[in-house]
């Protein structure tokens, strides 16, 4: 019985060990291939909380695995409890060790997980402030804006070739090789406001 706890353990160890190396990503070790694939689903049938993922997963199995085969090792070895005790308090241990593995992930973890969208980042209508003048003609300067929650700064040149001071106020027109195209805020909105 202790070499099929250890065996348990061992593999469930050896196998999150590796799935951590992977980093979640890809990795190939000859023609064996590990990938990142959760199984989860997208859209208004997604089942559960969790964002279709089932709690029995790889992650909670290799959990419940690991856990299993060292509480089985271990009671079977420092205790003299019958093997079929040893059985279910080892699948016990196994059970509240993937429990809190998927507690931990999909409770606290996931729930504050989103996914990037490309409008996330678009940075035409972004509204920013010059922190380094722009000089006119191809003059080129520097803007500071907020986006995704946190603050960020471009390169930056007048759309219209005209001179824009440090600390005025500007909206991005268009964004093509790394610069930023922008008028002045004032402008624009003085424009759309005349008949």
């Amino acid at each position: 019985m202790e070499t099929f706890f250890i065996i348990c353990f061992a593999v469930g160890l050896i196998l999150s060990f590796l799935s951590v190396v992977g980093g979640f990503g890809h990795f190939h070790i000859g023609h064996f291939h590990v990938g990142h694939h959760l199984g989860h689903t997208h859209g208004p049938q997604s089942a559960g909380h969790n964002g279709g993922i089932s709690a029995v997963n790889a992650f909670t199995v290799l959990a419940f695995l690991t856990w299993f085969g060292g509480a089985g090792y271990l009671l079977s070895r420092s205790t003299t409890f019958s093997s079929a005790v040893v059985l279910v308090l080892s699948a016990i241990s196994g059970s509240a060790g993937a429990g809190l593995l998927w507690a931990a992930l999909f409770k606290v973890l996931l729930p504050h997980e989103r996914v990037m969208d490309v409008t996330d980042t678009e940075m035409s209508g972004v509204v920013a402030r010059v922190s380094n003048g722009i000089r006119d003609g191809d003059g080129m300067g520097e803007i500071i804006f907020s986006q995704t929650g946190a603050r960020r700064a471009s390169a930056a040149r007048s759309d219209d070739g005209r001179a824009i001071e440090r600390g005025t106020e500007v909206i991005v027109i268009r964004y093509e090789r790394g610069v930023a195209y922008v008028r002045r805020w004032d402008e624009l909105t003085h424009t759309d406001t005349q008949p």
